[in-house]
Formats: structure tokens, sequence, C-alpha cells
């Protein structure tokens, strides 16, 4: 049942409800903060004159600004400025990008001069490593660091889409943004893997392996992303995709209440278009029953309404401290049915001893999640149901007919099937430091992370495809926990000698994982009253002689001892190197440990006297890193003998149970190895106005893991588990920011993102198991048989697409192709031979560029994200697309538009895949943009007050003609086409939806 916002109880007539659009409540949000931003008064009095610069002489485009207002004004060519203050008016201030600000005592001045002193913050900038943090000028490895000013705001299920397109060569995808319950693929510098995971480790607040769903945004101090192998290798065989360093926030000594509340609205955009009534009827395509259903309206909510709130309180002494944060969301999806409600929190303690001998920590977050999941069948059926079809009939049920493409009614199927979880997770995580002197340091930390999820399930015996099939209602239940225990010891060790400084640290890492369950389903229940909670009295089971109850449990460990040096030679010459050797329980018997070592080099050019005198460059450090990572990310038990149930047989009125062998055994099984070359270069030019990187490297991925077909006998079963294949990426990144204007109340900043990617499948065999070099994958679905749609093969890039080469239409309608030797042919008279590699689906270039506007006290922040140089399968075209679609469904109006797609309407042709639908995938998003007003309080109740606004997915730029490009995913090993789970094909469909966020800061 939907909850009414209004509600009037005892009155006689009910008011209008009020419909809420975004340009509405936008326009609201607007007349707030104009009313706030009028709360400022402009002053006058006092002219002050002066002049600024730094040792080198006059600085133009400092900022000059009446402490405590927004009356300020910029420096001329000469360094000179005029400025009118207020009456009384004691401090200005005067910064400059780069430079460190000064408050300036101007009581009864009329003229100052003022030299400001460079700035050194930002080499000093900490930067969050492996086991440790460096600054920003000690980095000798590919890293990108992110403080919570970087974060985009987003009303979003998970917080690393808040950095979506801010970290070159990190791909962050959601196929289904709008659903409140989906996540999104994350994958950093291309595919890397076969079947043991491409997705990076994360690493919160030190805890390898840490819960990304149990982060709220407002929760986050800082997120670094390490990319280069150097880097990551000290994480061993979890390294190789890459590792997300999170640390959440700490407490000061100043006392800190602050409130974050907003509500979004999600509207779709980008819909694909269907036939109305009126032309499905005019096009002959099927019944006509008398009604008018616009069926993509009616499984849709118009907008989808999300609250969220976090209040957060922070305080403490110069010994102890703490953070404290909870939170509340409550999201609807587009769909009818999708939904979401968290609570959560978490809490860190930080204690020194008075002596400074010992420093404790211990952080502490539990949360709960009440899910209901999105019925995504519900939008294929609005693509497809017939539009003169109603949703109810003339008595009232539920319409419902047999033909068409789907058959099913979706409102029905949303409003009454109960699909959901209930989701628990808690981490907890302490650690104890020990400084045994001033420069030697040991410290114990203790980690629990743990998820439990019960999914529910329930179909009732009074919905329309139930009474019109087996009238039985069915119920499911299933328990799945997750636990990861970890405990690791760090030693370190620091020596500053002259100019020679070096830092020692030393490790050990146990971690324990867990994962158990069980499931169970009946049927035939006697009441629909209990829905999933009433198993037992199904009567299914029972008369059909099963039990339909499942469980199990795995565990695994991993145990490393690692080590690394820090050295630098006068701040000039950095150099590092790593070590750990690690087990893993999961490995066959010879393979249980490995080696991960790693090494990296950097030097501070600028530091040198030939380049100490060039005043537009402020810093530049080449750097060069090589190191090796592992993947382990496959489920356990798979190098072992293990046995697993074949079903049942009767023997003498007895069932009995047949057990066997259930893989064949690998005891050469090992970690995938990826040997990561990285060079780069970092600067900082024009007083630090403009700075950034630029990173090349090569990552080959050997003895990639997958299952491959053996012969049986003598094999067991006809495929193993093991280590075979190599697949390398190389690339080019680039990040940069850039002070483009600093003058008086306004300032201009751009950020920029960009990152080159190519990807090669070297091999597909090794030594022991030798095969054909390509395998055919991404299989369609039916209607007709139209096969695979994409192959990897040795030598060629992922995402490769392998079909046949359209020619045209001919006059019949249907679809020609090229035969093999080049002869033009019908595509039915085509056949698998005459398929060839007709494009790809992976991007070759991606882009993210912040522009973040200043006046005043307004902010502005503009977003664009592009994806570029890739091809993507227009998998509606193909189904619903074309005239010669499946009789009584509906299709899409390209069906029908006199474009190329209205030209096929010949049924002989319909599922022969060709690059006919293939389009170009490309575009440029206006992603997300982002408008606040921040007014200073001077109260004794609150500090300041901001109100903001952000849109999502505002405008997309495509040649695409099949809706958002964003819906079909990049990432994987299956890029450029809609893909399930089972990686084959699908016509799965859930819209894309422009947001729109308001939202309100309030500090204590």
């Amino acid at each position: 049942m939907e909850n009414n916002l209004y509600k009037q109880a005892n009155a006689a007539e009910k008011p209008a409800p009020r419909r809420w659009s975004a340009s509405a409540a936008l326009a609201m949000l607007l007349g707030m903060l104009f009313a706030l931003s009028g709360m400022a008064q402009a002053q006058t009095g006092t002219t002050l004159t002066g002049k600024i610069s730094d040792k080198q002489g006059a600085l133009p485009g400092a900022s000059v600004v009446e402490k405590g207002t927004s009356n300020g004004t910029t420096t001329d060519t000469d360094g000179k400025f005029t400025i009118q203050l207020a009456d009384g008016a004691k401090t200005i201030t005067v910064s400059s990008v780069g430079y460190v600000a000064q408050d300036v005592d101007v009581t009864n001045k009329s003229s100052i001069e003022v030299t400001l002193v460079e700035d050194q913050k930002t080499l000093n900038e900490v930067v969050v490593i492996g086991y440790g943090s460096l600054t920003k000028r000690e980095v000798s490895s590919a890293i990108t660091h992110l403080g919570a000013s970087d974060l985009l705001r987003v009303g979003s299920n998970n917080p690393l889409m808040s950095i979506q397109g801010k970290v070159a060569g990190l791909s962050i995808t959601n196929t289904s943004a709008a659903d409140p319950n989906s996540s999104p693929n994350i994958q950093l510098r291309g595919a890397s893997s076969r079947s043991a995971g491409l997705g990076p480790l994360y690493v919160i607040n030190g805890i390898p392996g840490g819960n990304i769903d149990n982060i709220n945004q407002n929760e986050i101090e800082s997120i670094d992303v390490l990319k280069g192998g150097a880097a990551s290798a000290i994480y061993g065989t979890r390294g190789s995709n890459g590792v997300i360093v999170i640390t959440t926030k700490k407490g000061s000594e100043q006392s800190r209440l602050f409130y974050d509340g907003y509500t979004t609205f999600d509207y779709k955009t980008n819909q694909l278009d269907v036939l109305s009534r009126d032309q499905f009827l005019q096009n002959k395509r099927g019944v006509d029953f008398g009604g008018n259903t616009d069926w993509m309206k009616a499984v849709s909510r118009t907008p989808a309404f999300s609250q969220k709130h976090t209040l957060q309180f922070s305080g403490g002494n110069g010994k102890t401290n703490y953070f404290s944060s909870i939170d509340f969301r409550d999201a609807k999806g587009i769909d009818l049915r999708a939904g979401k409600k968290e609570y959560g929190g978490r809490v860190n303690i930080n204690h020194t001893t008075a002596n400074n001998l010992f420093a404790l920590t211990f952080s502490v977050a539990p949360r709960y999640a009440k899910t209901s999941e999105a019925d995504y069948s519900g939008f294929n059926y609005a693509l497809t149901l017939n539009p003169t079809l109603s949703v109810r009939d003339s008595t009232g049920k539920y319409a419902y007919i047999n033909s068409g493409f789907f058959a099913n009614n979706p409102v029905e199927q949303a409003k009454s099937v109960i699909r959901g979880e209930e989701i628990k997770f808690l981490d907890v995580n302490g650690s104890a430091k020990w400084n045994i002197l001033e420069n030697l340091n040991t410290t114990v930390t203790f980690g629990e992370v743990t998820r439990s999820a019960r999914a529910q399930r329930f179909v009732p015996s009074n919905i329309t495809p139930v009474i019109n099939g087996n009238g039985r209602n069915t119920a499911y239940q299933a328990l799945n926990e997750n636990d990861q225990k970890s405990l690791e010891w760090l030693g370190n060790y620091f020596l500053d000698v002259n100019k020679h400084s070096i830092k020692l640290l030393a490790g050990y890492s146990y971690q324990l994982f867990t994962s158990s369950g069980f499931d169970a389903s009946n049927e035939k229940f006697p009441s629909d009253v209990l829905t999933y909670n009433g198993l037992g009295t199904g009567l299914w089971n029972l008369e059909k002689g099963i039990n339909n109850v499942g469980s199990y449990k795995n565990s695994s460990k991993l145990i490393a001892f690692f080590g690394r040096v820090n050295y630098d030679f006068d701040q000039k010459y950095y150099f590092s190197a790593s070590l750990r050797r690690e087990g893993s329980s999961k490995f066959g018997y010879d393979n249980k440990w490995g080696y991960f070592p790693a090494a990296s080099v950097a030097w501070r050019v600028t530091q040198e006297s030939f380049l100490k005198n060039v005043p537009w460059l402020n810093e530049l450090k080449v750097r060069a890193d090589y190191g090796q990572t592992g993947n382990q990310d496959f489920d356990p038990y798979k190098s072992l003998d293990t046995y697993g149930g074949y079903g049942y047989y009767p023997f003498n009125g007895n069932s009995y149970q047949v057990w066997g062998p259930n893989q064949n055994t690998n005891y050469d099984l090992r970690w995938e190895k990826a040997i990561n070359f990285n060079a780069g270069l970092d600067f900082e030019l024009f007083s630090n106005k403009v700075s950034g990187s630029v990173n090349y490297y090569v990552r080959t991925n050997k003895d990639l893991l997958g299952s491959y077909n053996v012969s049986n006998p003598p094999n067991i079963q006809g495929q193993t588990f093991a280590n075979v294949g190599t697949m390398r990426n190389t690339g080019v990144e680039l990040q940069l920011s850039a002070t483009v204007v600093n003058k008086g109340a306004f300032s201009y900043n751009l950020g920029l993102t960009g990152a080159w990617n190519n990807n090669q499948f070297v091999s597909f065999s090794n030594n022991l198991y030798r095969g054909q070099p390509y395998v055919d994958v991404v299989g369609m679905p039916a209607p007709g048989s139209p096969g695979t749609l994409q192959r990897l093969q040795e030598g060629t890039r992922i995402g490769s697409f392998y079909a046949l080469k359209s020619a045209g239409v001919n006059e019949s309608g249907a679809l020609l192709v090229y035969k093999k030797n080049g002869e033009v042919v019908p595509a039915n008279e085509a056949n698998n031979d005459d398929k060839q590699f007709v494009g790809n689906g992976l991007p070759k270039f991606t882009m993210g560029m912040t522009n973040s506007f200043k006046y005043k006290n307004w902010d502005l922040s503009v977003f664009l994200r592009g994806t570029f140089g890739y091809k993507l399968f227009n998998t509606y075209a193909f189904y619903l697309g074309t005239p010669a679609a499946q009789e009584n469904a509906n299709v899409l109006t390209s069906a029908y538009d006199g474009g190329k797609y209205s030209k096929l309407t010949s049924t002989t042709t319909y599922s022969s895949l060709s690059d006919y639908f293939l389009e170009p995938g490309g575009f440029l998003k206006v992603d997300n943009v982002t408008l606040s007003y921040t007014q200073s309080l001077k109260t004794k109740f609150m500090q300041s007050v901001r109100i903001y606004a952000t849109t999502r997915n505002l405008a997309t730029f495509t040649k695409f003609k099949g809706g958002d490009p964003d819906l079909i995913n990049v990432n994987g090993l299956y890029p450029g086409v809609r893909t399930n789970s089972d990686n084959n094909g699908t016509l799965d469909y859930y819209p894309s939806s422009t947001q729109l966020l308001l939202g309100l800061q309030l500090t204590f």
C-alpha cells in the first residue's frame, strides 16, 4: 500500500493532492537560497589600498577579503588592490593558490603591503597506502587521493558512485542506477581475469576486505586508490585488481554537531519508445481489446521518492576524541516494487595515554536493511504488451492474456509477489599501538566483518498466472551468512640522519573467512496469510516425497608475512621496496605459498639546482614502479577431492541419496599472477595553479583461473578448474586540476581525468591444457536460434563482436550479409563459418570533467562524464525494433519510423546476428550538477546552514538509439552487450532516470 504524503482527517472535502515536479521543487529551493543570500547585508566604510607580493615580486590575482564577510577583491597585474571596508573592520584575509593565507590587521590603516609564502601543504598532504601513510611528496607509485570535498553528491545505494569519473582508469558503472538495491560494477585498469573476480580489494580503516555496503558517504574522510603494482603488491593474493583504501572520519578537540538531510525525485529518462494504441492497430500488430494503456507508465512510479537523514556528533580533547554517526534512508525504485529502508551507525573512538606510550582505537558500525527487490521483468512486459489491453478487465480483476512475447500482467505481478531481503551488517575493529621509542612503535589490529542476509519470496494463489497455471502458491526462504576475522601485527621504525630518511615496516596478517547458509521452499499452502513464514504447512513436498531443503558451509584462510622499506635522500630521491609471502588454503598442496615483490623509485627533479629557479615550475616528480600481485577470488575447495549428491534412487521401498566425486581435483591450483609496470610523473605549475599526474602502465595477468574442457574419461567430469591463459592491459591515464580564475569573490576550478586502455587476450593455452585458440561467448536468447554474439580469441581484445557482416536489405525486407568468400546472400543462407569480427564493445577512452564555480556564498559544480570509441549491440532493436518481430506483441517505434530497422520486414532473417544492430556507444553526459548556498551564522545555537540542489544524469549526448548507453555494461569480459548473471544476452530492462536531489546541512 502506498503512503499518502498528505492526509486530512474528519474533513468534508479533501484538498486536491499537490503534485511534485522537478521544476516546482527546484523553484522552491532557489527561492530559499535567495532568501538566505539576503541575510548577508552589504556594508560600506573606509577605503584600504595595498600591494601583495611573493618572494619574486608582485603577485597578480591574489584574493583580498574582509574577514567574516563575502566583501572582497583581487590584485591587478602589479599586485595592487583597492577595497571598500565596512565601518569597524579590523582584519582582512589575503590568499592565493599555492600560498599560505594570511590574516592581516588593518585597524586604523589605509594602506598595507603583504608578502605571501609558498604553501607546501599539497606536498605534505597525507596519502594512505597499504599498512601506513606517506606525504604526497614521498609517494613513488600510482595513487590517486580524494578528500571528502572531492566526492560527488549522489543519492545512490553505494558511496563509490560518488567518485564515478573522478579517478583516471577506475571504471564505475551501474546498469540500473534507479534501483535502490543495485550495486555498481567497479573495475580498475581493465578486465584482468576470467573467473576469479574483477573488482578491487576494499580496505576500510585498515581492515582488508571491508564491507563497502556498510558505509555512509557522510562518514568518509578520504579515499585512496592504489593503482600501481608497487602500491597494491603489499596485499599479495588480493591486489591484482587494485586496492581502494577508505578512511572514515575521526573526532577532534572541537565539539561539533552536524545534520545532513535530503530528498530525491527520480524521473525516467532516455526511455525506449513503443507504439501507441493507434499506431499498434494501424500497423496490425495484434488484436484490439478495446483499451488504451501506456504500460510503461503503468509499471512505473513517477517520480520515485527517497529520503536520507544523517546526524553526526564529534568532540574530545587532546588525548581522547570520538566521532559518531547515525543515518536513516528510505528509498523507492522507479518500478512498482523496489524499495529499501536502512538504519546504520558508526562510532570511532581514539585515545592516547597521558605519557603518549599507548594509543588505542576502536570502531563499530552496525547496519540493518529491509529491501524489496525490483521487478525487472515488469519493464520487459511493458515494452511488448498489447496497448489495447487494460490493466483491469470489466469485472475489476487484473486483465491477462496468454499470447505475445511476454504473457503476463506486470502490474499484478509487481503488487502481488513478495521478493525481498533482510540484511544485517556489523563491522568491528580496534587497534593498540605501543610507542616503544620516538622512532619505534608496534601495533596490533583486530577486525571482524559480518553480513547476514535472509531472502524471502512468496507467490500467492490468487494471482492470475497461478490461477491459469498450476494453482499452487509457493514460498521460499534462504539465509546466507559471511564472516571475516582479521588479526594483524605491524612494526614501524623511522630514522632521519642528515639528508637520509628511512622507514621500515614489518608485519604479520591472519584472516579467516567463513560462509554458511541454508534454504527451503514449498508449495500448495492452505492459505496465503502466512506468506513465507509457514513453509512446513505446504503439502507439495510431502505429496512428491521431496524435501526442498539445502545447506552449506565453507571456510578459507590467508596468512601472510610482509615487509617494506622506504628511503629518501635529501627529499630528492625516493626508493621503496616490499615483499609479501602469503599462503592461502584455497590453493593446491604444492602451491599454498607465494611471494609478491615490489619496488618503486621517484626523482623530484625540481629539487635539482638546474630547475630550482624556473619560476613557473613548482614541482616535477618522475617515478616508476614494478610489482607482482595475485588473485584468489574464487570458491574454496577447488583444489580438493570433494563429493556431492546426484539425486535419489528407490530400493526396497526406501530412497537413498547417490554420492560421488563432483569435480576434477587440481592439486596444482594456484593464484593468478599479475606483473605490473607503471611509469609516471607528477607536476605543479604556475604557483601551483595547475597540478596533475600522467601514468603509463602495462599489466600482464598470467595463469588465469577458469574452467577448461578436458577428456572424459579419464577425468570424472568434463571440465577442470585450472590456471590457463594470459591477458594484457596497457594504457595511459591523466589526472589534472587547475585554478582557472581566482578574482575577488569569484573562482573557477577545473578538474579533468582521462584514461586510454587497450586490452589483448594473449593466450588460452599452457603446457598442460591446450585447446582451440578461442571461445564463443554471450549466447543470445530465443525466439529463434541467434547463437553467440562475441568471441574471446588469442591476439584480440575482449568484447570483440563476432557475427555476420551486413550488406544492406533486399527488396523483400530480408537482411543481406557477406559470406566468407565475399558473396552477398540473405542472412538465413549464411552459417557460422561466415561470421567475422565486426566491432568491439570495449571503450578506448573515458573521461570526467569537474567544473567548480564559487561566488561569495554560492557554489556551483558541473560534472561531465564521457566514454568513447566502442560499439554497443542494440538488443531491443534486434528483438523488438523491426516489423519482423513476433506477432501479437508491441514493438519499438523504430519498426515503423522509416529508419534502417523499419526496412527489415522479412521474418526469414529475424534471428540472424549481424553488425546491422551495432551502433556507436560513445556518449557525453551532464552527469552531476550541484548548486548550493552556505550562510555562516553568528548565534550560540548554530554555526552555519547550507542548502543545496543536485541533478544527476541531466542530459546525454549520444548516437546510440537503444536508450541510455550507460545501461549496457562496459566492464568485465563481455562489454558492449546487455548480459545476465550467466553472461548470456538478455532483454532485462530497467530504465535510467534523471534525479533531482534537494538537501539541507546544519552545523551546530
